[in-house]
């Protein structure tokens, strides 16, 4: 299994673990840079009903942008976890910001572990962090116990088309992942496809600000200049593969 230092630094795009104690610096412009709370908000708007009374979880939650819009769109309890202690007390204060802290709880921490004491969600949510359980059969199967009996589970991720040629090491088929979570005894319930236009406008906005705090970094500690030059160029690369060679999709999934 990944360290916690590898995991983040993955989802983050990287290669890296050197990279892990920069994070916080390098993402301190971003308030969201990874799943839509919107499109998420949609899906389950189209999926739940009697909304004050879900119950939900985030993994990966980042600095609670998902969480937070949730809560302040339907009054409901969200429990986020992050790895990166920075994110969650960011996410705390603005939690409070949107005057949703008393539908709101953040706690730091590897979700791989933390996640054993979690039950009885209503929707657990994957942001844009990959199948943290090592792939979709493993991380689904692992994921339904703390559902609810018509629990559902959304994610956020990306896959290769059928007929596309190109490969990725962390991205896979659509076909396979549908394989997967059937070996699961779930299966995908809807699916909202993210626009190239979307793709390229949110990449160029993330993008740019990465890069400029990567600068400010090779400029305060120059001998760490190829740390921080590869991991702008890995930005640009997964750029390119979001944007052109893969399809970004946000599932439902749900029980058979």
């Amino acid at each position: 299994m990944k360290t916690i230092e590898e995991s983040v630094i993955n989802a983050m795009d990287g290669e890296d673990k050197n990279l892990y104690p920069y994070i916080p610096y390098i993402l301190q412009d971003l308030c969201e840079f990874g799943a839509s709370p919107e499109i998420i908000i949609n899906l389950i708007k189209k999926h739940k009903s009697d909304f004050e009374k879900l119950k939900i979880l985030d993994l990966g939650s980042g600095k609670g942008a998902v969480s937070i819009k949730i809560a302040k769109e339907f009054k409901c309890h969200c429990s986020g976890i992050d790895a990166v202690k920075e994110f969650v007390d960011e996410s705390i204060i603005k939690a409070k910001e949107y005057n949703v802290e008393k539908y709101c709880e953040f706690e730091a921490g590897d979700i791989r572990t933390k996640i054993f004491n979690k039950t009885k969600y209503d929707i657990i949510i994957l942001g844009a962090i990959g199948p943290v359980f090592g792939d979709y059969y493993s991380t689904i199967t692992r994921l339904k116990k703390c559902l609810l009996s018509d629990g559902l589970i959304i994610v956020d991720d990306s896959y290769l088309d059928e007929n596309s040629n190109f490969s990725h090491s962390q991205i896979e088929k659509k076909s396979n992942i549908i394989n997967q979570i059937a070996n699961a005894e779930m299966r995908i319930i809807d699916e909202a496809i993210i626009s190239k236009e979307q793709i390229k406008e949110s990449n160029k906005n993330i993008f740019n600000k990465i890069r400029r705090r990567c600068e400010e970094l090779i400029k305060k500690e120059p001998k760490n200049r190829l740390l921080f030059e590869s991991y702008i160029k890995n930005q640009e690369n997964e750029n390119e593969v979001l944007e052109q060679k893969v399809i970004c999709s946000t599932m439902v999934i749900g029980k058979i």
